[in-house]
């Protein structure tokens, strides 16, 4: 029995603890704030209650076998999962609306033809069949096994793009993806919002960034009862279950090294944890020191960045519940300043006081560096939440604005993580599992296989087998 230390209380850092403590391994977690979740929070006032990160599960998979492996009770006997239909509903620019339906190809096709016109349905679906390809390409190096020693062969374009222009160049980015292959300026915004999304601008991600739409669109869309943060809660208590162990409000200084190994870390104040094996949810940014030390709490490394981004969230308490024929959500496209919003819409009775009021999000990615006008860009999200929110003034009792200063304040870094994608020359992999140190590893969203819940949640398994199996283990099958 190994004695393991984790770094953090993340969804990959929490997922990583529990297969390690099935697995017959001793495990603490050392987690700097009051709570576990890292970014999946949960504000709440006056019996309102809104997720403040990720509001929608994609790829559930990912969490049924985490609870397969690590205990007698499935996932759905943990927490309620329900698919969200229609998937999105988009109001564009023009004013025009179409309400995609959850993991359904045809009636995707159908809707964007019975929206945008005859055709338009057709060339979607094209495109999506060319994603697939990026897709099958990608998917057990970019999520399912460990990154290889040698990255570089990801850096290609597994997009099979189509070629244009007098040299027959196929398009390098999703923007000209977009232009080039969809035709439709409405087309072309559809798939650049599943990239702002994930917190990627079009114009400079990969053309590889396909498989986005094609991930939701044919895996689906789920809401977790309670909202995401019960996730949190379902995964924290199955760690409790194994008897991991945490340890709150516990800054860790830096990972103690010893015979070129790491052997434990150092919390603030000085006290020596020793371990046979280090795992660190941290922000990977945090340790462009080198692995002796982590950037102190508070700290933004990138904060001077002008081309990270991250998230603005804004809670709206409203009174009164929500029309007939609202949907649970729906992507507002912008003109602006800001390409869009998410208006999110649960029809939950845990996150809000009775049936005469409702809870909303509403949810922007925005850049973290240039000092932002928050209030002005809270104000713009409201303005298009309007759009798909009826009376939506007139109903406001009150809003939180949350911004990257609290997810700063909360995680250690302004920015949330996006998904690892290829192309590119390797510019959008994350940091590997395995670090140049033998006994540390990474696991969470600054960590391959990146950002988001999926993700987050292959990384704790990753590691967990990195260690468990040692330089034996292929990853998950």
């Amino acid at each position: 029995m190994a004695r393991i230390v984790v770094i953090g209380a993340g969804l990959g850092a929490m997922a990583a603890a529990a297969r390690l403590a099935v697995a017959g391994h001793r495990v603490t977690v050392y987690e700097s704030d009051a709570t576990y979740g890292g970014g999946v929070r949960r504000f709440e006032r006056d019996g309102f209650g809104f997720d403040t990160g990720p509001g929608l599960l994609h790829l559930p998979a990912v969490y049924r076998d985490l609870f397969v492996k690590t205990g007698k009770q499935p996932l759905e006997e943990c927490v309620t999962l329900t698919q969200v239909d229609p998937a999105a509903r988009h109001v564009f620019a023009d004013g025009t609306r179409v309400d995609l339906p959850n993991a359904s190809r045809a009636g995707t096709v159908a809707a964007l033809d019975a929206a945008l016109g005859a055709g338009a349905g057709e060339r979607w679906g094209d495109f999506l069949v060319r994603a697939r390809e990026a897709w099958d390409r990608t998917r057990r190096p970019l999520l399912e096994e460990p990154q290889p020693a040698d990255p570089s062969p990801l850096g290609r374009e597994p997009y099979p793009a189509l070629k244009a222009g007098l040299l027959r160049r196929p398009a390098t980015t999703l923007a000209r993806v977009g232009s080039r292959e969809l035709r439709d300026p409405r087309l072309a915004a559809l798939l650049d919002a599943y990239a702002w999304s994930y917190g990627f601008d079009p114009a400079t991600a990969p053309a590889a960034a396909a498989v986005l739409p094609y991930m939701e669109q044919t895996f689906g869309s789920w809401y977790v009862g309670g909202g995401i943060r019960a996730l949190a809660d379902a995964v924290y208590e199955r760690c409790r279950q194994r008897r991991v162990e945490f340890v709150f409000d516990a800054h860790v200084e830096r990972v103690l090294e010893k015979d070129g190994r790491a052997c434990g870390i150092e919390l603030a104040g000085g006290e020596v944890v020793e371990a046979d094996h280090v795992v660190s949810g941290a922000p990977v940014p945090s340790h462009r020191e080198g692995h002796r030390r982590l950037v102190p709490r508070g700290h933004d490394p990138h904060a001077d960045r002008a081309d990270g981004t991250g998230r603005v969230t804004v809670c709206l308490a409203l009174r009164g519940p929500g029309e007939s024929g609202a949907v649970h959500r729906t992507v507002v496209h912008g003109t602006g300043s800001l390409p869009g919003v998410t208006v999110l819409r649960p029809d939950d009775p845990a996150l809000r006081p009775d049936d005469d009021h409702e809870s909303v999000t509403v949810t922007a990615t925005v850049r973290t560096g240039g000092g932002q006008d928050w209030s002005a860009v809270a104000e713009e999200m409201v303005a298009l939440a309007e759009r798909a929110v009826p009376g939506l003034r007139e109903r406001l009792l009150w809003r939180e604005v949350r911004t990257p200063r609290d997810t700063l304040r909360e995680t250690g870094i302004a920015e949330v993580p996006g998904p690892a994608l290829a192309g590119a020359g390797g510019r959008f992999l994350p940091a590997a599992n395995v670090s140049p140190l033998p006994g540390l590893h990474f696991a969470g969203g600054w960590s391959h296989p990146g950002g988001g819940l999926a993700h987050a949640g292959m990384s704790g398994a990753l590691v967990a087998g990195l260690i468990v199996e040692g330089a034996d283990f292929r990853g998950s099958r």
